[in-house]
């Protein structure tokens, strides 16, 4: 079992002293536990998302944006990788994740606001409701994990991956980088379309591990790990659906 989502790779529901997956029916994660966790986090993000969003959507606020857009992105990272590499410690960091991630999410989506009026209502609809879409036909089994499905999707991710730490490289060495990750050109809206697609087949791999990662019994912090891995997800998704109407709507 593999995911692009960099949160859940193959050995994610193992033990990490035996490298066998740990069954432990009275503490196992489930589908249902995964789901609630899932909103637990997404609450926490959007608390932190409107108080970040009420400081900066105003004139004055906007001038110090750079505080909740780096202070939430660095603390993010930070919590995000601690998360990765000491699952355990799941029921803490994911929470806290949440609400670091909420302070980006609300001042990059007030920036955005900014400067294209209802863009952020847009992007949160088609957020959730590719999420749901997506759900739905998983679980009626219209899309199915196919390894070559997997594989390609997970290869697709890190040519994106790649493509965007190239662009920030070339961009710190001063060099002018890739215009079409940001500029409304044709080729820029086609990036953009390719990059949400993506994002949004993310989820359904996700999806695919976390029931099977329930179905071997994985150890009850895993459902806090499983839901922070989807907010990671629908956190990518979200930010390149935003990119994408507002290289649409800078056409008009």
């Amino acid at each position: 079992m593999r995911s692009g989502n960099p949160a859940l790779q193959e050995n994610t529901f193992l033990d990490l002293g035996t490298g066998t997956v740990v069954r432990n029916d009275a503490g196992a994660m489930s589908i249902n536990g995964t789901v609630n966790k899932t909103a637990i986090l997404l609450v926490l993000c959007m608390i932190t998302a409107g108080f970040a969003w009420s400081q900066v959507s105003t004139p004055d606020g906007l001038a110090n944006a750079g505080v909740y857009v780096w202070g939430g992105a660095i603390g993010g990272l930070v919590l995000a990788f601690a998360t990765i590499f000491k699952k355990t410690w799941a029921p803490v960091t994911a929470p806290l994740y949440a609400l670091v991630e909420g302070f980006f999410l609300g001042a990059v989506s007030a920036m955005y606001e900014a400067q294209f009026g209802g863009i952020v209502f847009q992007a949160v609809l088609l957020t959730f409701g590719t999420l749901a879409g997506l759900l739905m036909a998983y679980r009626s089994g219209l899309i199915k994990v196919t390894e070559k499905f997997r594989l390609g999707v997970v290869a697709a991710t890190g040519g994106i991956a790649l493509l965007y730490l190239v662009n920030i490289g070339m961009q710190m060495f001063g060099m002018q980088g890739m215009g079409f990750i940001h500029e409304g050109s044709t080729i820029g809206i086609l990036f953009s379309v390719g990059v949400v697609i993506v994002a949004a087949l993310n989820l359904v791999l996700d999806f695919d591990f976390i029931e099977k990662g329930a179905a071997a019994g994985a150890p009850k912090y895993m459902e806090w790990y499983a839901a922070f891995s989807l907010l990671v997800t629908l956190v990518w998704l979200y930010l390149e659906i935003l990119r994408l109407l507002s290289k649409l709507q800078s056409r008009n």
